[in-house]
């Protein structure tokens, strides 16, 4: 009996090691690339121009930020403009967005762009069906802090706005 389960015990080791295993050759490796912010679309999106002068659009990971036509949206700009406009910058790229955008995480001067927006209230952590992202701690620290849009009331997820008014419309 004590072998049978002592087997048991083993082939279910050996089945999650095979599955985390497999699960972790699947995942593509990161690629990083360095360059200069050269324009601010709005609280989640930027322009990155790299060495070869090729612009990247970027839209940053794990966070959104108000819609510019949306209250808070032009602070929430602003913000990023204030700490990545005409910097030098790494983008970490994830992969594309549903627009076709560089998603990503972009440091300058060793700051997390997508962190330090949510930390200073300016962007939401993303949330999916399944919980509420990746960045929901510095979101709830901003909020107790009353931090950025979280000092006004009734300050509205971008989500929220977007599924009750639509996008706004092209600058």
């Amino acid at each position: 009996m004590m072998r049978r389960r002592f087997a048991r015990q083993a082939a279910l080791l050996a089945a999650g090691l095979l599955l985390a295993g497999s699960t972790l050759a699947a995942k593509p490796p990161q690629r990083s690339v360095q360059g200069v912010v050269v324009k601010v679309q709005d609280g989640d999106s930027l322009w990155l121009r790299t060495a070869d002068g090729a612009p990247i659009v970027v839209r940053l990971r794990d966070i959104d930020a108000p819609e510019l036509c949306q209250a808070w949206g032009e602070e929430a700009r602003r913000a990023l403009a204030d700490l990545a406009l005409n910097k030098p910058a790494v983008l970490h790229v994830s992969g594309r967005d549903a627009h076709g955008r560089t998603l990503g995480t972009v440091i300058v001067d060793e700051v997390n762009l997508s962190r330090r927006m949510v930390e200073d209230g300016h962007a939401w952590s993303n949330r999916s069906r399944w919980d509420q992202g990746p960045l929901v701690k510095q979101e709830r620290m901003a909020k107790a802090l009353g931090r950025g849009f979280h000092a006004t009331a009734g300050a509205e997820p971008p989500w929220q706005f977007r599924q009750r008014n639509g996008r706004c419309p092209a600058p």
